[in-house]
């Protein structure tokens, strides 16, 4: 996956997160700090959105940046089939090594399996799917 400095834009142009889905799903955070430059990044970072909306069981991206450079990328997949294809996609891999021989400084990676999930929009009534519990 990679970093992109734009949230995901409803049909009115404003951010919106990516919606709540019915767990259990999974979450991949990416987390990076890229160097100076751009060296073909943004094309590549949009190609790769562009793929990784292909593979079956892909639910969404959520993207954030801060001023100080960090930058955040959740992808959201239903199963760890669908991010072990991504993993393994030949154009995937070869955007991760011009990624760590050009365009990070350092990135961490984190796979994470949601057992709840919930979305608020104004004017709306939460709802929550998954098991209830703390939270």
């Amino acid at each position: 996956m990679s970093d992109h400095p734009m949230a995901p834009v409803d049909p009115l142009g404003a951010a919106t997160p990516v919606a709540a889905h019915e767990p259990p799903y999974y979450a991949v955070v990416f987390t990076s700090v890229r160097t100076e430059g751009d060296g073909g990044y943004g094309e590549t970072a949009e190609r790769m959105e562009e793929l990784v909306r292909e593979i079956p069981g892909f639910l969404g991206l959520d993207h954030a940046r801060s001023p100080g450079g960090l930058s955040i990328t959740v992808g959201y997949f239903r199963d760890a089939d669908a991010i072990e294809e991504w993993r393994s996609d030949a154009e995937h891999r070869a955007a991760q090594e011009k990624g760590r021989e050009h365009w990070y400084e350092r990135y961490t990676l984190h796979v994470a399996r949601v057992e709840r999930s919930h979305g608020f929009v104004r004017g709306t009534r939460p709802r929550e799917q998954g098991p209830r519990g703390h939270g």
